[in-house]
């Protein structure tokens, strides 16, 4: 391809990438509160009696899970025989500076399960947590003995964060947290991104733009691939900042979570008390929830039904990358599928 024309279809691709579609299976609004939203995916292939409910982080859209056709976990799911669900935390505002995480793991997210199963008929429901959604979910049946839920997939867990890049980043005592708190009612969603950048610069902003470029140089550029996750990746929701500084003291700061020390609403999050049956997914080359820091998790859980799948990827393209589909995507179905029926298997 000639120089001119590679530089204007390089151009016209990144231009374009606002107007890419994302997000595109068909769903149904099943309940709102506040700025939360529960969906259901349209699906005429049911065969699992057991629903999913899918749960992100607060700094990225859900839209993930389902990024485009024929890359869409979602899209997978329901044509596995799924009941699929989706809860979305929405786009903070002024109005939820005060909003923290206990009001995510023990508020929002169980007015959810609870529409799951009214809508859904079904007494149990497999929850799975991407990131902050997997500890928000973990949190949430820590402190919940009674929670209908059969199956728990956290994928990518901050758990134990020592020695991490973000511990390195926000654990320092330079970062007033509280003083935030007091001064802000959220932190702008374009701070979250440029500091996601920063923690691998070089590859974030030279590396993908110039890989960019070299395939469509070559001819071997896919066009909706490289705009869907462009798009979603500058699609950052601003963070509570009551919610952004429990997070970093207790995680990053005091590392609670690991060490057992973190309780919500005065109930300790004692995660060797669940006994769900969990699939713990991990990512070889995560930065962002370093397999390392994840990994603790499973000398922590006592449940008789606990396993591992240690996915070839990093922390967004395990789940959403190329070969996603044909790999980690199958074994998680392989894994849920026999659990997933109408009794719990022994």
């Amino acid at each position: 391809m000639t120089f001119p024309s590679a530089l204007l279809q390089y151009t016209n691709i990144r231009l374009t990438t606002a107007d890419a579609p994302v997000g595109v299976t068909p769903k149904d609004v099943v309940w709102t509160y506040r700025k939360t939203t529960l969906y259901r995916y349209r699906s005429t292939r049911r065969t699992h009696p057991v629903p999913i409910l899918l749960t992100f982080a607060l700094i990225n859209r859900p839209d993930i899970f389902d990024l485009r056709p024929g890359n869409s976990f979602v899209e997978f799911l329901l044509n596995e025989g799924y009941d699929v669900y989706l809860v979305d935390w929405g786009y903070a505002d002024e109005e939820d500076a005060d909003t923290g995480l206990e009001h995510y793991a023990l508020e929002f997210l169980p007015r959810a399960i609870r529409q799951v199963r009214r809508t859904s008929g079904a007494e149990e429901i497999t929850l799975i947590g991407w990131c902050i959604g997997a500890a928000l979910s973990g949190m949430y049946l820590a402190v919940t003995p009674d929670a209908p839920v059969r199956n728990w997939i956290p994928l990518t867990m901050p758990f134990d964060a020592s020695n991490s890049l973000y511990e390195t980043l926000l654990g320092h005592d330079e970062l007033d947290a509280d003083w935030l708190e007091q001064h802000a009612e959220y932190l702008p969603g374009s701070y979250v991104d440029t500091v996601n950048q920063l923690l691998k610069p070089v590859p974030n902003m030279v590396g993908t733009p110039l890989r960019l470029w070299r395939q469509v140089q070559d001819g071997t550029v896919n066009r909706d691939a490289y705009q869907s996750m462009a798009k979603w990746v500058r699609d950052n929701p601003n963070f509570p900042m009551r919610a952004f500084r429990q997070w970093v003291t207790w995680i990053y700061k005091e590392n609670r979570l690991a060490t057992g020390r973190l309780r919500l609403r005065g109930k300790r999050v004692d995660l060797s008390a669940l006994r769900q049956s969990i699939l713990v997914v991990t990512a070889t080359k995560d930065h962002i929830a370093p397999r390392e820091g994840t990994l603790p998790l499973l000398q922590v859980l006592q449940s008789p039904d606990v396993e591992h799948l240690d996915g070839v990827g990093g922390h967004i393209g395990l789940m959403a990358g190329s070969r996603a589909r044909g790999d980690i995507w199958p074994h998680i179905n392989d894994w849920l599928a026999p659990r997933s029926q109408g009794q719990r298997p022994d």
